[in-house]
């Protein structure tokens, strides 16, 4: 068998380049991308010709598929088209790249200004992920990454969307324990409601050392025409080089910057 050649089954079929891949997730998401694709809905006889699988399997997928939201079945029709779980990750996805367009000039200029790390932050089941980072031209700069999930109390980013989130969702995020990422982390509910009320007072929070040891952070939230926090943005250095005059000057410049992207989505700042 030469190196070019793929290996063969018992029934002499070639298998996957990846042994991971699992083969009916494949399908049943390539039957999803079909139906997306198509702009209309779709018979199952029209899915199971084009992509060449059985009807009896093609069924199978479609009404998984339905069952799961992805899809939608006109049973009177018997036709597929896009469900609304789709279409809320889709408009999650539009969502987020409009953020990350409208954010970007923002992360740059302050990154330019300031050469330190400059985050921007959502909120998923109760944490912040970072959407996206421009880093500090230094060897000395944060640890965080891309994609990371970290605790909204321990954060700048977290702090200042808290800050401005209705009571009850705010209390609901910090209802469970709350883990102390550093021995500077604050976990006692006074202390940290003392913390978000300094921050919705001045539109932006400050952490030190409580998510990183030797880091500091400081965050403004990104709000919607309601004024409800989407999002946040933040710079992030060590300690060391954060004194007084430099966190006054980033704090101003981070709140605007906050509001300029608020604006360009939208939204209403300051809140």
């Amino acid at each position: 068998m030469s190196a070019a050649a793929k290996p063969k089954t018992a029934a002499g079929a070639a298998r996957p380049a990846n042994a991971y891949v699992v083969q009916p997730v494949l399908k049943a998401l390539r039957v999803l991308e079909l139906v997306a694709g198509k702009g209309h809905e779709v018979s199952l006889t029209d899915v199971a010709n084009e992509l060449k699988i059985p009807k009896t399997t093609t069924f199978r997928y479609l009404q998984t598929l339905t069952e799961a939201r992805f899809l939608r079945h006109d049973a009177a029709r018997d036709r597929y088209g896009v469900g609304p779980r789709f279409r809320t990750l889709a408009a999650v996805d539009t969502s987020l790249q409009s953020l990350r367009t409208i954010a970007r000039p923002v992360m740059t200029e302050l990154c330019g200004k300031f050469n330190e790390t400059i985050n921007l932050a959502v909120v998923a089941d109760g944490r912040v992920v970072y959407v996206d980072m421009i880093a500090a031209n230094r060897s000395l700069r944060m640890q965080a990454r891309i994609g990371e999930h970290h605790p909204m109390h321990s954060t700048a980013l977290g702090k200042a969307i808290l800050a401005l989130l209705p009571e009850k969702e705010r209390d609901a995020i910090l209802a469970g324990p709350l883990v102390e990422m550093t021995s500077r982390t604050v976990v006692e509910r006074p202390a940290l409601l003392h913390q978000l009320r300094r921050a919705r007072e001045r539109c932006y929070a400050v952490e030190t050392e409580e998510n990183e040891d030797g880091a500091m952070c400081i965050g403004a939230p990104i709000v919607d025409n309601i004024g409800y926090p989407i999002a946040a943005i933040s710079i992030s250095a060590p300690k060391s080089r954060m004194n007084r005059d430099i966190v006054a000057s980033a704090s101003s410049a981070l709140v605007a910057g906050a509001a300029a992207i608020s604006q360009g989505l939208g939204g209403r700042f300051p809140v």
